[in-house]
């Protein structure tokens, strides 16, 4: 037994202890680690004993109990006292007795293990009080499209699903886009969003343009909607079926305005999102917003602790217009240099072009606090020559600043357990229903019912980047095996008149969607065994990511957010069982692609077991929005590090 002699003298507490010492280890002492004798002090306890006791019949080795002399205590056994510990008070700022905690005395040595025992308090009660804490912030996402209300690609997928995924982690999310109205049931997609009464003026374009602002708050985010006639037209949110509108620039300059005036304006939920926002500024349609608080609002001591985060989703896209266009930016004069652009001699359209224009992307770059990209491999390639798109210089100087996260996707949309869009589901734990989604697909397409025949799909726009120039040249040569093609898509005339026509050729072999179609994306995604992504440039990449979680193997071109999220399958590696999930082929050329193909294939028809466990890996990967989030949260941290841009 252990025993501490406390005395309480006049009006203060001289405690003095005493401490029998088994063994003698060096220690530290936290002051957080108190005994709490609050209601001990309370006591009238003079010439009496509070002794610490360990009792080794009971086996309680390590508890702590109370005897006060002259009281019973069957428990407690005397030993002698040696000098060991003092016993101090903790006061608040008023003097109030606080608690206690040990002192070594006497430069005495500790026994750790009676130590522990002194100081030991209800670990599983201290638990339950602490309380997780995160920092949070206000967010801004401005962006030209947003899932559901607008979409054309990637873009409006990551616009719609990181704000969600942002606010589930406790943040304050806001996403300003335009409110696109084009008089066909698209129209729907704003059913739910109220005018939010309150109408502003912006200056730009030489004069005032009026704009009004729509709400909805929906899975904790605040969606606005900047409202104008010039988002009232026939088409997609950049064009029509006659080219990209002539008057994006001004479209796009307006929705950069509003959004900076959004967090001051609206009292979304009963007040406003002040100044200290983080603004993710997406792509060149967006670009501006960063320009606009460096050069509006800083220099008068708004947004003065507020952050703007550059998030690259295609570079090829900048936004350059002529330079006369910059007096309509609503811009100062002296800031004319940060958007300033000068085309190459090869690159003018005439003699007496001096190839002067603005680049908003450009001014984005260079005013923005961080720069993001969507996937690692996408923010290495922007700093070449061949991937820069002429902005490779300028993107290499703030490489310190560049980051690249790899985007998640919706995991309850994309779901082949519960997807509603295909007739039967499965999972990496039985792999049944993914040969009855391929039967499915088959008779939908009009194939012969071969489940042994390998199903390859091709997903997405029908240009030039998406490699479909290569998929024309090989078809003839691949269409000699024993397999079965789909694709799905819309873009180039030329492209989609191919499709029809390869349709006829290879009646039974192939077949052509020219279109999109959500349901149909799913059971294609679902049906088949290998997916095709053969891109030039893939900045990240969702259909690869669709397809590993659907257990269709992808075969991709080794460039961007592909390299990063497709491993190159080797058979010989885990001890056989084999690492990877699926094939990245390099470089882009026709017979490289085929060769991947073939390969996949053989492996298809010749290991079943070994695609099995291609296709249990693919499953297996997280691609969910909550691991993208988090490296956001420390873009986010890093922004906040280094002071705002100011010119």
């Amino acid at each position: 037994m252990a025993s501490i002699q406390l005395t309480r003298i006049l009006l203060s507490c001289k405690l003095s202890t005493n401490i029998a010492l088994s063994s003698r280890t060096c220690c530290s002492f936290r002051r957080t680690r108190q005994l709490d004798f609050g209601p001990l002090l309370k006591r009238n306890f003079q010439n009496r004993k509070l002794t610490a006791i360990r009792s080794e019949k009971s086996g309680n080795e390590g508890s702590i109990s109370s005897a006060i002399e002259g009281e019973e205590n069957s428990g407690s056994i005397s030993s002698p006292v040696k000098p060991g510990l003092m016993l101090g008070i903790d006061r608040d700022d008023s003097g109030s007795v606080i608690g206690l905690n040990l002192i070594p005395g006497d430069n005495e040595a500790i026994d750790t293990e009676v130590v522990s025992t002194v100081t030991k308090v209800k670990d599983e009660e201290i638990k339950k009080e602490k309380i997780e804490t995160r920092v949070t912030y206000n967010i801004v996402f401005v962006t030209a499209e947003a899932a559901p209300y607008s979409k054309t690609g990637g873009l409006g997928d990551v616009c719609g699903s990181l704000p969600i995924e942002l606010a589930s982690r406790g943040h304050r999310v806001m996403v300003v886009s335009p409110r696109y109205l084009n008089g066909t049931s698209a129209d729907e997609n704003f059913a739910r969003v109220f005018d939010a009464n309150r109408c502003i003026k912006l200056q730009c374009f030489g004069g005032e343009q009026e704009i009004a602002f729509f709400h909805e708050y929906r899975e904790g985010v605040d969606w606005v909607f900047v409202d104008h006639p010039s988002y009232h037209r026939p088409g997609n949110p950049y064009g029509d079926s006659h080219g990209a509108f002539g008057d994006n620039q001004f479209r796009y300059t307006l929705l950069c305005h509003a959004a900076c005036e959004a967090p001051l304006v609206l009292p979304l939920g009963g007040y406003t999102y002040g100044e200290k926002c983080l603004f993710l500024v997406n792509d060149w349609h967006a670009g501006l917003v960063s320009v606009l608080l460096a050069a509006k609002y800083r220099p008068f001591g708004v947004y003065k602790d507020a952050r703007s985060i550059l998030v690259i989703h295609n570079l090829a896209h900048q936004g350059v217009e002529p330079a006369a266009t910059f007096k309509n930016l609503g811009l100062p004069s002296n800031w004319y240099g940060a958007l300033e652009w000068v085309f190459p001699t090869w690159a003018r359209t005439h003699a007496l072009d001096t190839g002067e224009a603005v680049n908003i992307l450009k001014g984005a770059i260079v005013t923005s606090d961080r720069i993001l990209t969507v996937s690692k491999g996408y923010a290495w390639e922007i700093t070449t020559v061949e991937g820069g798109y002429g902005l490779n210089q300028l993107l290499s100087s703030r490489r310190s600043v560049l980051t690249g996260i790899t985007n998640g996707i919706h995991i309850a949309e994309w779901d082949p357990s519960s997807d509603e869009h295909i007739a039967f589901h499965y999972s990496a734990a039985s792999l049944s229903g993914k040969v009855q989604c391929k039967t499915a697909l088959q008779q939908e397409l009009g194939f012969p019912i071969k489940p042994d025949c390998p199903l390859i799909g091709f997903i997405g726009r029908l240009d030039y980047q998406k490699g479909i120039d290569l998929i024309h040249w090989a078809i003839p040569e691949l269409m000699e095996d024993d397999v079965q093609f789909v694709m799905l898509g819309s873009g180039d005339p030329l492209y989609e008149d191919w499709m029809r026509s390869a349709e006829t050729t290879y009646r039974d072999k192939f077949r052509g969607w020219v279109g999109f179609s959500v349901p149909i994306s799913h059971r294609i995604t679902a049906g088949c065994d290998i997916l095709l992504m053969p891109s030039r440039f893939e900045p990240c990449g969702l259909n690869q990511l669709y397809a590993m979680r659907y257990g269709t193997v992808p075969v991709v071109h080794a460039t961007g957010g592909l390299r990063d999220t497709v491993e190159n399958f080797n058979p010989y590696a885990g001890e056989g069982r084999g690492e990877g999930t699926g094939w990245a082929f390099s470089p882009l050329t026709k017979d490289c692609m085929l060769n991947a193909l073939k390969t996949a294939i053989r492996t298809y028809r010749d290991h079943k077991s070994t695609w099995e466990g291609l296709m249990r890996r693919c499953m297996q990967k997280d691609f969910t929005w909550e691991n993208a989030a988090i490296q956001y949260e420390q873009v986010f941290e890093w922004a906040l590090i280094d002071p705002p841009y100011i010119m």
